[in-house]
């Protein structure tokens, strides 16, 4: 099951969901974060969210081993 959540989504509906497989906090608030911003660099998503980069890294990484982000360069996106 999926909730909605206020973003910038592409559809134009403002709404996206949030993926209830999604257990870590910091997993959500990094996912949120992309989802309100539209994409993000790991330096965007560090000092918005004020988290280490290590941090960053492994949960985007997980992230995106889920189908959940995808990542063009150094940038990263919902999938």
């Amino acid at each position: 099951m999926q909730r909605p959540i206020q973003s910038n989504s592409p559809s134009g509906t403002g709404l996206s969901t949030m993926p209830a497989d999604l257990e870590s906090p910091r997993a959500k608030l990094v996912y949120l974060y992309l989802s309100t911003q539209g994409d993000a660099s790991i330096t965007d998503l560090q000092n918005g969210l004020e988290m280490k980069k290590l941090s960053l890294y492994s949960i985007l990484g997980t992230l995106r081993e889920r189908g959940l982000v995808d990542q063009d360069a150094e940038r990263y996106r919902i999938a």
